[in-house]
Parts: C-alpha cells; structure tokens; sequence
C-alpha cells in the first residue's frame, strides 16, 4: 500500500514536472529524480533546475528512500543554433550595457572585453550596431582572439567546451565575458593575461 503522505509528494512532483516544463528554459540543465516509494517502485522524471554534471543524493521523506539525482548538460540543437545566429548583435547589446553597469562596471571596460574577443574598436562596434548585423556577420567580420579557446565554464546553461556550433560558441564566448565583467572578474583575469 502507498502512503498517502509519499503519494501526495510524487503527484506534486508529476505537477511541477507539467510547470517546470512551460517555464523552464530550455537551454537550463535538467535533473531526473528517481523516486522509491516504501515496498513499490514509483518513478518519475522530474525537470529542475541543475547546475553541472555532479550527482546528488536526496534525503528520504517519509516512507521514501533517498534517491539520486543524476544532471545532465544540454546540448545545443540546430534550431537553437539557427536562432543565435540571426539575432542582431544590436538587439543584445543594450542588455549588455544594463548588466554591466547594474553591478558598477561602465561601457568602456565593456568595449574593452568586446575589443579584446573580437578585435572591434569603438567605430567598429557602433557601425556594426547601426547596421544591424546578425551574429553570424558580426562574428564573421571578428578576428577572433586566439586566446578564446581559454573562455571555459558554464553559461546560459551550456557548458562552453562542449559546445559543437563554432558561431554559438563564440556567441557563448562572448556572453561569459559579459557575465565575468558583471561579476567583479578583475580585467586581467576576464581578458585571459
């Protein structure tokens, strides 16, 4: 027989399974939860939110046993990587600026970490956002800084190394260098010296 306390708990995991789905990002990394409810076995794939590819073990709940929770990082797909490229850099670049400031930083070390990536000076850059160039463009015109490949970790749910789509990659790149700056990151550390 289920206890009526573990069934409760399961059916409200089957529930957040259908609204974790509508709002959960679909770049995020996904968790699946093994539940073992007393004698019988009940499982349930569970999406939540994770970070990095460790395992985790749950504590029991009532009459449930632990269980482990395994992570798994989610790879791009052509879709995803169709979407990047026709975004307009313009489009992204005022977020860009928003964030940074937000946590004390200015435009001008922005400008910095996009000349040090990409090899755009300040001219550049405001023709390239008065253009309206696509992130395949924009990053077709770069000179990408041969010390990219060091921009390694976790951003927008994707780790940076394992991404496949040369154009997502830099577009990563360039995201994680924005997120370092917002981070405090000091500038020789972010720029890779």
């Amino acid at each position: 027989m289920f206890n009526t306390r573990v069934l409760s708990v399961c059916i409200g995991h089957f529930l957040a399974i259908i609204v974790t789905s509508l709002v959960v990002n679909v770049s995020s990394d996904v968790a699946f939860f093994l539940y073992h409810c007393k004698d019988d076995e009940v499982a349930i794939s569970h999406l939540k939110l994770a970070d990095g590819k460790r395992r985790h073990k749950r504590p029991a709940i009532d009459g449930q046993r632990s269980c482990i929770i395994k992570t798994y990082n989610m790879k791009t797909t052509p879709e995803h990587d169709a979407r990047i490229a026709k975004m307009t850099f313009a489009s992204v670049y005022p977020h860009y600026i928003t964030k940074v400031e937000s946590k004390g930083r200015t435009k001008q070390e922005l400008h910095q970490v996009i000349e040090w990536l990409t090899g755009f000076d300040d001219k550049k850059l405001q023709e390239l956002i008065d253009e309206k160039v696509t992130f395949e463009t924009f990053f077709k015109q770069a000179a990408l800084n041969p010390n990219a490949q060091l921009i390694t970790g976790v951003i927008c749910g994707y780790r940076i190394e394992e991404i496949e789509n040369s154009l997502t990659k830099q577009a990563r790149y360039l995201d994680k260098l924005v997120d370092e700056l917002a981070k405090g990151r000091k500038m020789e550390k972010i720029l890779r010296q």
